[in-house]
């Protein structure tokens, strides 16, 4: 049975919490087109690969980047196994993601372990993730990802979230990634 617990944004908790896998192949990627709304065609690549975030933005040094007072996590445990979770940034200044707006909870990071996967565990996390922003008086939900996870885009598109924004130079270093804007009403 699979527990799903909030915690204080704690430079111990994120410890833990990165060690998390947060990998996956990358063996296709959505194409957007605009028309009058984005759309996404899915299109293979010549040569997969494997992509982990935490090479470019680890949890590790969030709290020393952040003041994450106005954070929290809900984590998914397998016992004691932390094998899940998700951080939750809202009204917290120097955060260009939350728009500087005090009604905008952004899902910094959503994460499963592998063997995990697959057992709607991103699910339940996402639920609590609207209720804790509705709690705080939030009226959407903001998430970012990459073209190239599209496992993560149909995720958030069957979750409810809108693709809004599209942004192909946003990441300076990655340039051949794409930054995706979701968001969903609360």
């Amino acid at each position: 049975m699979i527990e799903i617990v909030e915690e204080l944004p704690t430079a111990e908790v994120f410890e833990t919490y990165s060690q998390i896998p947060i990998t996956y192949r990358v063996a296709s990627v959505f194409r957007p087109n605009f028309n009058g709304k984005w759309i996404l065609e899915e299109e293979s690549i010549e040569q997969p690969f494997v992509k982990n975030y935490d090479d470019v933005d680890s949890p590790l040094a969030w709290a020393n980047t952040f003041d994450v007072s106005k954070w929290t996590i809900f984590s998914a445990f397998d016992g004691d196994q932390r094998v899940g979770g998700t951080v939750l940034a809202w009204n917290t200044h120097g955060v260009d993601m939350l728009e500087g707006r005090a009604d905008l909870v952004v899902m910094w990071d959503l994460r499963i372990h592998p063997d995990y996967r697959r057992q709607m565990i991103g699910s339940r996390l996402f639920s609590n993730a609207i209720g804790w922003g509705t709690s705080k008086g939030c009226t959407e939900l903001k998430v970012e990802t990459q073209d190239i996870n599209v496992r993560a885009c149909k995720f958030y598109a069957a979750m409810g979230c809108e693709l809004r924004v599209v942004r192909p130079d946003a990441y300076p270093g990655l340039p051949n990634e794409i930054q995706f804007l979701w968001y969903r009403p609360l």
